[in-house]
């Protein structure tokens, strides 16, 4: 009995004292959903949410965190995205706990909001994050059939070129497609294909979804980046269906991947209202 209290003793101390780096805003907004942000010793620039985030230790940015920054950290555990298989190949040769996860597609954000639980004693907590998203899921279905959506990422005020897109393994697509909806971006190009103003005309749009959570920022108002599109011969600028999303957690899946279904959920109402 004794020996089994202090095995307990230990491992609990153990995660008690770990000490996480956290390579992502997703994976940092993850690791605070699961209720252990306060054990995050690092983040990236990009981690701004929730609030305590920002006054944590940067270790550089999304694509290029500092090696030498990490380790004066003295991390239990690191925890990145599938962009920095060199970062983990070298921290794991240093004795660094890494782990790698996939956050490109719904069943992979759901996986690996589940193997992050599981890696911190968190798998309750992950479960029912898993199942608020799978909730709102259900919601988007039976309110539009079959109409051809776009998702547009970034602040164009011009169509002339550079349209960043929502392809085919992305969670932009699943979400459509859970939905009973079409991408209109079909692609054997996977992740956001860049499209020109022909290539828009040649998708023909129901709905456009821009996601602008920077537009404020730059001082950009709803009508200079929704009037570019209503002057296209498409679908979606006749029935006046072009939407903004402009929050932040509309590009960084997470736990509250739940309020960007929420937004969908509405903009799918508002077009059938209107249609």
């Amino acid at each position: 009995m004794k020996i089994v209290f202090l095995m307990l003793f230990t491992l609990l101390n153990l995660f008690a004292n770990e000490r996480i780096i956290a390579l992502s805003p997703s994976v940092n907004e993850i690791i605070f959903a699961l209720g252990e942000g306060s054990k995050i010793v690092g983040n990236t620039t990009f981690c701004t949410y929730p609030k305590e985030s920002e006054k944590i230790t940067k270790v550089g940015g999304y694509f290029n965190p500092s090696l030498e920054k990490i380790l004066a950290l003295n991390p239990t555990l690191v925890i990145m995205q599938q962009n920095s298989y060199d970062l983990a190949k070298k921290l794991r040769q240093l004795g660094v706990k890494t782990e790698i996860v996939q956050i490109d597609t719904l069943s992979n954000i759901k996986a690996s909001i589940l193997d992050i639980g599981k890696i911190l004693d968190k798998k309750e907590r992950a479960l029912a994050i898993i199942g608020n998203i799978d909730t709102e899921l259900e919601k988007l279905k039976n309110i539009t059939q079959r109409k051809k959506i776009l998702v547009v990422m970034g602040h164009n005020t011009s169509l002339v070129s550079r349209i960043f897109v929502a392809g085919q393994n992305l969670y932009f697509d699943d979400i459509i497609n859970e939905s009973g909806n079409i991408n209109a971006m079909q692609s054997t190009r996977k992740g956001q294909p860049i499209l020109n103003m022909e290539n828009i005309i040649a998708c023909n749009p129901d709905i456009v979804i821009l996601l602008a959570h920077s537009m404020h920022e730059m001082n950009l108002s709803e009508n200079d980046l929704i009037n570019p599109w209503l002057k296209l011969p498409i679908i979606a600028a006749k029935t006046n269906s072009i939407y903004i999303i402009d929050k932040m957690y509309s590009g960084i899946p997470s736990d509250r991947l739940v309020y960007f279904l929420q937004d969908f959920r509405a903009i799918l109402n508002d077009y059938k209202e209107k249609n």
